[in-house]
């Protein structure tokens, strides 16, 4: 067992394994999702990451790679996102993983297509692209593709989940 793991309460690092390997399923589910919109050439003007980049290198002042709005969602998504998630997962509605997987993105989703979108200089849930609902529907499926994962994920590596209702 590493160190710092021994030196965590014990519920704390199994939360954050548990988190930690939820995160990444999500990230896979998300992951396929978006190989499979590049390879059937779905929205093909819908490019979030490339957006991402492009507000980055203004902010920064300089090119960025664009490995690198990737591996922010990566650690996004396993780290931070997953994290919160263990944390609330008790409190959040619906008696499956799944279900509480959906509310969360159901939440993130709004606040992508609320905030996100327009920094990026979308609009909100990327109305401003001329592209009809579809952007904001890919974006949910996005989403919920990772959530729905964490949540399954989540719920199977929980020894307690009978005991969070």
């Amino acid at each position: 067992m590493s160190g710092v793991a021994m030196a965590m309460p014990r519920s704390t690092a199994d939360r954050l394994w548990r988190a930690v390997v939820a995160g990444l399923c999500g990230n896979i589910a998300h992951g396929t999702l978006m190989v499979l919109k590049e390879r059937m050439g779905w929205l093909p003007a819908f490019q979030p990451y490339q957006d991402l980049q492009r507000v980055l290198g203004a902010a920064l002042g300089e090119s960025v790679q664009p490995a690198l709005p990737w591996l922010l969602s990566f650690i996004n998504g396993t780290l931070i996102i997953s994290l919160a998630f263990s944390l609330i997962y008790s409190r959040l509605p619906g008696r499956s993983g799944a279900a509480k997987g959906l509310v969360l993105g159901l939440v993130g989703w709004v606040a992508m297509g609320l905030f996100l979108f327009p920094m990026l200089g979308r609009g909100p849930f990327a109305s401003d692209m001329g592209l009809g609902p579809w952007p904001a529907a890919f974006s949910l499926a996005m989403v919920l593709a990772y959530s729905v994962f964490v949540g399954i994920a989540y719920a199977a590596l929980d020894r307690t989940r009978s005991t969070h209702g």
